[in-house]
């Protein structure tokens, strides 16, 4: 498979809908590796419902933990032991996509002793940093691309989440030296066709599939 690390700057800010999108966009598979906080259904299930894709598209969890913690603490409340070693990637067709989608932001630690990134390390695929607009996110999004580049792991661009904040996504582009992939609007109900119409009027698919070029 031809997979793609979706990461974020923190929790919460639209990894799974961006997830979504991209599943749609690029024809692709999902794959959460980790789920923590099952209440109100897991990421799997949303973006099922979102893209509306068969059940074969969606890969099943590694871990679904229960509480909507980081996995290190969501683990130990279940009393679970999370082994990085069975986190590896999946198997499928070589030519199709896999969006996989991380917990939180990149240092959340998995265990006591390693932290997410070290799994996007060990997997070595490239990564698409899912960040907010509005204020705060210069920081947060140049340290996230900071963290990746000292782990040498490979990052495709930075996609946008909310109202258009041009100064910020330039500045964040032109400072963390990252390609601006896109902005994914607010959509007041997202569903399989708005995604899709989002993506056509504010990405190019382009971008992405060169991921993988020869």
């Amino acid at each position: 498979m031809k997979p793609l690390i979706i990461t974020g700057t923190d929790t919460g800010i639209g990894k799974t809908v961006v997830s979504a999108m991209l599943v749609l966009a690029l024809d692709g598979y999902y794959w959460k590796p980790i789920q923590s906080g099952t209440e109100g259904g897991t990421d799997t299930q949303r973006v099922a419902a979102l893209t509306q894709l068969p059940s074969q598209r969606f890969l099943p969890e590694r871990y679904i933990l229960r509480e909507p913690l980081s996995p290190h603490r969501a683990a130990e409340l279940d009393h679970v032991a999370i082994d990085p070693a069975v986190l590896t990637m999946p198997d499928g067709p070589e030519d199709r996509w896999l969006l996989i989608e991380g917990a939180g932001g990149v240092l959340v630690p998995i265990t006591r002793e390693v932290l997410q990134i070290a799994l996007f390390s060990r997997w070595r695929a490239p990564a698409i940093v899912v960040a907010r607009t509005s204020l705060g996110t210069i920081n947060h999004t140049l340290v996230t691309l900071e963290a990746l580049r000292r782990r040498a792991i490979e990052i495709l661009g930075v996609v946008f989440v909310g109202d258009a904040m041009p100064d910020n996504e330039r500045t964040i582009a032109e400072m963390g030296a990252v390609k601006r992939l896109g902005r994914l609007p607010h959509l007041p109900s997202p569903d399989a066709a708005s995604l899709r119409e989002a993506f056509a009027a504010h990405f190019n698919a382009l971008d992405f599939e060169t991921a993988y070029a020869p």
